[in-house]
């Protein structure tokens, strides 16, 4: 685009949202700038839904919110994906303190039906550091069905019918609608997904709160979307792309996730599509950034396909996840 266009590489307020497994950690790895509470358990990077909206930090766009962008400057944030209804990805850091529920999300189809209605909920998650020991749970064990899985519930043994895998650092898992998952605890990801906040809580360890209370919980929902036929889900093996420095982690229908390992300039976008891109270690200088201050690890940048092709400078060895829409 010429020098009309409004948009450039956009920095967003973190939003964050306290819930019982969070902890401090968005802070002391990902250099997160939170309070003094012990729940910290995301942070919102890039998000335009109706729970929470990402508002920008620099440059002339400035205290506007995403959603605002997408209604007003749609065709250069989109390009060739112009139009939209709403920013379509929502990409967040997750401190699973303590261990999460089992949850699963529904299908586009079925959270269309919801009120509020909402897009589903595929999902993957990048792991940025894992506990010794520590441990998630990701699909159905094979062999075991819904009768099962009501068994194992009615006995508060759910995650008996659930894969367990001990993560690494750099693990990805993808996580389609309708695949059972939990963190446990120790562990901290990166997670692109669609803009969903939809979540049916199948299990919660039989946890319960001070008043003796435990979280609500949405067993009849979850048993409904749940795919019994997709089985265990085990890391993803990177597969190589046409530059050397960048391996594809995920493609699927709703997002594509690569990951860069750079020590010198690479070029980003020019492909009339937008780029969400986050730092896990090292350091950028993004062409283009009103902020005029390195993106540091933790922290993310929504380049614009109207910005075209963007020049990023890492300052020594850098680990970057790139993610935009399929063609």
């Amino acid at each position: 685009m010429g020098p009309m266009s409004s948009l450039y590489p956009l920095r967003f307020e973190p939003l964050f949202q306290h819930y019982v497994w969070g902890g401090r950690r968005l802070a002391t790895m990902l250099g997160k700038p939170i309070g003094p509470e012990a729940d910290y358990a995301e942070s919102w990077e890039v998000v335009d839904h109706h729970d929470g909206q990402a508002v920008v930090a620099f440059g002339d766009q400035a205290g506007r919110s995403l959603g605002e962008l997408v209604r007003d400057c749609g065709a250069d944030l989109f390009g060739r994906d112009d139009p939209q209804p709403r920013f379509p990805l929502l990409f967040k850091f997750l401190d699973a303190n303590r261990p999460l529920s089992v949850q699963v999300h529904p299908s586009d189809e079925q959270a269309a039906r919801l009120q509020p209605p909402d897009l589903g909920k595929t999902e993957a998650w990048v792991v940025i550091h894992a506990d010794a020991g520590s441990a998630l749970w990701a699909g159905l064990r094979r062999g075991f069905d819904r009768h099962a899985l009501e068994r194992e519930l009615a006995r508060g043994t759910a995650e008996l019918c659930l894969h367990r895998i001990e993560p690494r650092a750099g693990d990805c898992l993808f996580l389609p609608a309708g695949v059972v998952h939990a963190l446990g605890e120790g562990i901290v990801i990166a997670e692109i997904q669609q803009a969903s906040n939809t979540t049916f809580r199948l299990f919660d360890w039989n946890r319960v709160d001070a008043s003796g209370q435990s979280r609500e919980l949405h067993i009849q929902e979850a048993l409904e979307v749940i795919d019994y036929e997709y089985g265990p889900v085990i890391p993803r093996t990177p597969q190589g792309t046409d530059r050397d420095f960048v391996e594809r982690l995920v493609e699927c229908d709703k997002f594509v996730m690569d990951r860069w390992t750079f020590d010198r300039p690479g070029d980003a976008g020019g492909d009339d599509r937008f780029h969400i891109m986050a730092v896990l270690e090292g350091s950028i200088q993004v062409a283009g950034d009103p902020s005029d201050r390195p993106l540091n690890a933790g922290q993310t940048v929504l380049v614009p396909a109207s910005v075209g092709t963007t020049s990023l400078r890492p300052a020594g060895r850098t680990v970057l996840l790139d993610m935009y829409l399929p063609r």
